[in-house]
């Protein structure tokens, strides 16, 4: 029972680091598209500065709970998928940076630089993010001893690339409903209509992601054995419909939770199709790493998930008053601020 518990708990949180550190990722995407001059660059980065640090605590809450909980699933999928989560953190690492180092000199060129730094590593995790889902959906070629069979091209499969691309759609897509929420004027009309053009691309990218998923990977089979888990693919329709009717009614608040929403059922969609399996192995379903072959003792399990039920909430509060607390336009006013970006 724990470790379903403890699946459950390891599938809600990858979901709300999507959500969170996806709108902030998918402004990064969109730095190039949107930002035309220093003002809605400024404007930007103001959108996510009192954020986007807090929101990355929601990727390591989801690491440590695969390394506290499934202890040997952390490690062979660390071993295995080595090459795209080293990347992967590199990137954070040097997006990171790139947030704070562009206000170090006012000069165009050094601006410029950080720019484009931002803005392509926030692609980067994007898609590799994607990628390494993809593959999970899919199933890792690991042997018996957790050993890959195959290199970093095997991993760049056509499904695998399929779903790096629809993180990018659905992240532009929460990214720039996030940023229309956030600006105003030009900025804000330009973000509005952008988000309306990608809502008509998530819902073509996602029927797409369903369709190879029922094809080239055994998500569908857990449905078909629980078909309780339709609930996700029904959330994920909800958020589909009424996210471009939102955006149409320029409500943008609830456009932007419609969004949330779409990634919550495309999130869930793909872990209970995994269901038991948290590595699942493309050479034969006894090679998976499993809630089961690879938990943490029942003693630690349950330590462990009175820590979380105490810590999480505490997180949650605080995430939530910081949202509220920043939660006005990025104006003039708040720009001219020593502390702004």
């Amino acid at each position: 029972m724990l470790e379903k518990i403890w699946f459950l708990l390891w599938g809600i949180l990858w979901a709300v680091y999507f959500i969170l550190d996806g709108y902030d990722l998918g402004i990064g995407v969109l730095m190039p598209i949107l930002g035309c001059n220093e003002q809605d660059k400024r404007v930007i980065y103001n959108a996510i500065g009192p954020f986007w640090d807090g929101n990355e605590v929601w990727l390591i809450t989801a690491g440590g709970v695969t390394f506290a909980a499934f202890p040997e699933a952390y490690a062979v999928m660390f071993s295995s998928l080595y090459t795209p989560l080293i990347l992967l953190l590199c990137c954070l690492m040097i997006r990171g940076v790139s947030i704070e180092f562009r206000k170090r000199i006012d000069t165009h060129i050094w601006k410029g630089c950080w720019d484009f730094i931002f803005s392509a590593s926030s692609f980067c995790v994007t898609i590799l993010l994607g990628i390494f889902f993809g593959n999970l959906f899919k199933g890792v070629p690991i042997d018996r001893e957790g050993i890959l069979q195959g290199d970093i091209f095997t991993l760049l499969n056509p499904y695998a690339l399929v779903c790096g691309f629809l993180f990018i759609i659905l992240f532009l897509l929460h990214g720039s409903l996030w940023l229309a929420v956030k600006s105003e004027g030009e900025l804000y009309d330009r973000s509005v209509k952008f988000a309306g053009k990608m809502a008509g691309m998530q819902v073509l990218c996602v029927l797409v992601f369903l369709g190879l998923s029922y094809f080239q990977t055994p998500l569908f089979e857990n449905f078909k054995k629980r078909p309780p888990f339709f609930l996700e693919v029904f959330l994920l329709g909800i958020g589909l419909a009424l996210t471009p009717y939102f955006i149409s009614r320029r409500e943008i608040w609830k456009a932007w939770g419609s969004s949330a929403l779409s990634i919550i059922g495309t999130t869930l969609f793909g872990i209970s199709g995994m269901y038991p399996a948290l590595l699942p192995s493309s050479l034969g379903g006894e090679f998976s790493k499993t809630i089961y072959n690879s938990a943490a003792s029942q003693l630690t399990l349950q330590i462990m998930l009175g820590v979380t039920l105490v810590v999480i909430p505490i997180v949650v509060v605080y995430q939530a008053w910081v949202h509220k607390e920043f939660s006005f336009k990025v104006d003039d006013k708040e720009l001219a601020k020593e502390s702004s970006y």
